[in-house]
């Protein structure tokens, strides 16, 4: 195929802002030969937690045939912890299509793409979704993204962008904002042709390729995903590997060629400058590996990712009940596993400690923690875990730690409880602006360990009626200390299966975390005490038994229903003396060290 009839484009948007569903209507209208089920929605969402928890976590591509052209999308994940997917995409692309919300308008993490796509030299195409909602403001959208633009330093031409408005779930489309003229996605489609230009030609015989993405197969092993930047490549292709100006020992030769068609991958037997293609037989690139012709000096510039922010420590599970559920369990498995993971996810690091069965994680934040965590944990993974950390920097003998901007949009009469329960985890506001239907926006500027926990108490205290996003800003001196644990622990001293008689008599001291029948050992936090210290309980404890008959019946047992404990809840109620226990099958609350009198002496 020409090169002039290749388009490469990444779809930009914040969270819930509909992108995936937008991908969907594409799909649809262009390609009807992909046999896409119309019952199935979000199809590129394919991974279990992304179809849970409604986000694009994994970067994808599809690729569709529409009118001669062949289009390549990336749908990019929407959320800055997983900013490291978003960066080296960018990379394969040639144009951006940003998605803003008819209501929201563009919010802080399409500001982080957008201006690492603007400073690219990308002219976006705009798309205002959900324009079907009865409180939609598309004008003020359009506005706002304007505004955006002309602050991130866009230019001329980058400000002067094409504007569509649709409702991406009800498949239309329309240039008009009254939305008197509606059409279906072809009309998009025709407008991405037209404004996204086709990858530029390079006059050099020799192939070049830059390593974006790795996927992996049970049958040709390790797959490497880039664009051809120069020249071509054939099937069984001898080429040199190279990580910038280091050169990969020894000659590679590619088994195999695949192109993206719809949802699918094609075997082919050429690919050409400007194309996205997988490779396969090259089992010693990474992420940011330069593949070239054998001619070929040195690598390309490596990818440039934004630096981690937070560590999380990774331990072996060694309570009494370990080894019961998980498949996995050594130190070598999850040191195995947490290397794998470091071929696909370019912002997380791993360092080895000088303690036994323990490694220290770096990440973007307590979501893409969580993320990995739940993904090892349904794979057959048994492992313990510590309090997420900001990474902290020393600057002429000062700390100074990562500070994160803070945007929510939230009802009138909840912006006291928000303003002082941010300010007590040390965040500034910055800025406060009336939003639409009694509804305003607070901007703030906060530590990153400020935002642990905060996920679930921002949804308590507006009722689930408020929406917030951050993005990592700089690095600031130190705020201080911040205690954001405001209830102590109910920890067991026994070992057994806790009891009901016991649990009841132990309720007016707080909620607990289990329940009769349940397994507990010494050490185990079973729930939350009503004060603020550490109270150690029994919860084996059974009734006293006599030869005396009651005289009348006895006291009917009433328990109070466990709070269910889901990973993120764990995250945000541990300390730094805590772990978290993570099996296949249930996530249990700890002390570091198990054994009371222990704890007692290193106090």
């Amino acid at each position: 195929m020409s090169i002039n009839k290749i388009r490469n484009i990444a779809i930009i948007a914040h969270v819930d802002h509909g992108k995936t569903t937008l991908v969907d209507q594409i799909l649809n209208t262009a390609t009807t030969d992909l046999k896409i089920n119309e019952n199935v929605s979000r199809v590129m969402d394919s991974n279990d937690l992304e179809k849970e928890r409604g986000i694009t976590i994994f970067s994808k591509n599809c690729s569709i045939n529409y009118d001669g052209y062949t289009i390549n999308i990336v749908d990019t994940p929407g959320h800055s912890d997983f900013g490291g997917e978003v960066e080296r995409i960018l990379n394969m692309v040639d144009g951006v299509l940003i998605l803003v919300d008819a209501v929201d308008g563009p919010m802080p993490q399409t500001r982080f793409v957008t201006e690492k796509a603007l400073k690219r030299g990308f002219t976006p195409i705009v798309v205002v979704n959900k324009c079907d909602r009865p409180e939609a403001r598309p004008n003020w959208v359009v506005d706002q993204t304007f505004d955006l633009f002309y602050k991130l330093g866009a230019s001329e031409k980058q400000l002067d962008f094409k504007v569509f408005f649709s409702s991406a779930i009800k498949g239309w489309c329309s240039v008009l904002p009254t939305l008197e003229k509606k059409e279906d996605f072809k009309l998009l489609i025709d407008q991405i042709i037209l404004n996204i230009p086709s990858p530029k030609f390079v006059e050099k015989d020799d192939f070049i390729l830059q390593v974006s993405s790795i996927d992996y197969s049970n049958f040709l092993g390790r797959l490497v995903i880039g664009k051809v930047i120069s020249g071509q490549i054939k099937e069984n292709q001898e080429v040199l590997l190279f990580n910038e100006d280091t050169k990969i020992e020894g000659k590679h030769k590619v088994t195999q060629i695949q192109k993206f068609y719809g949802l699918d991958k094609i075997k082919s037997n050429l690919a050409t400058s400007g194309e996205i293609v997988i490779l396969a037989g090259l089992d010693k690139a990474t992420i940011g590996t330069t593949i070239g012709d054998i001619n070929l000096i040195k690598g390309s510039t490596k990818i440039a990712i934004d630096p981690p922010t937070m560590t999380m420590e990774f331990y072996v599970n060694d309570s009494p009940l370990s080894g019961k559920d998980g498949k996995f369990v050594t130190s070598r498995q999850i040191f195995e596993r947490l290397s794998k993971e470091l071929l696909t996810d370019v912002s997380i690091r791993i360092e080895t400690s000088e303690e036994k069965d323990f490694f220290i994680v770096y990440g973007r934040g307590e979501l893409h923690f969580s993320i990995l965590v739940e993904r090892m944990r349904r794979e057959g993974f048994e492992l313990s875990i510590g309090k997420p950390r900001a990474l902290t920097k020393i600057i002429n003998g000062e700390t100074f730690e990562p500070i994160e901007i803070l945007t929510t949009e939230i009802q009138e009469d909840y912006q006291g409880v928000i303003i002082e329960e941010i300010g007590y985890r040390k965040g500034e506001l910055l800025e406060i602006t009336n939003s639409h239907a009694n509804r305003v926006t607070l901007v703030f500027k906060i530590p990153t360990r400020g935002m642990i926990g905060f996920q679930s108490l921002f949804a308590t205290l507006t009722k689930g009626t408020g929406i917030f996003s951050n993005v990592f800003h700089d690095y600031e001196k130190s705020k201080g200390e911040i205690k954001i644990r405001k209830s102590g622990f109910l920890v067991s001293n026994e070992n057994g299966k806790a009891v009901a008689y016991a649990i009841w008599k132990l309720q007016d001291r707080g909620r607990f975390f289990i329940s009769p029948g349940d397994d507990v050992y010494e050490g185990m936090i079973i729930g939350l005490n009503n004060k603020d210290n550490e109270l150690n309980v029994n919860p084996i404890k059974t009734k006293q038994l006599t030869n005396v008959r009651a005289s009348g019946k006895d006291d009917s047992i009433l328990l109070t229903p466990p709070i269910q404990i889901t990973l993120e809840k764990a995250i945000e109620q541990i300390g730094n003396d805590d772990l978290i226990e993570i099996t296949p099958k249930v996530i249990r609350l700890r002390k570091k060290t198990l054994l009371q009198n222990m704890r007692k002496r290193a106090s």
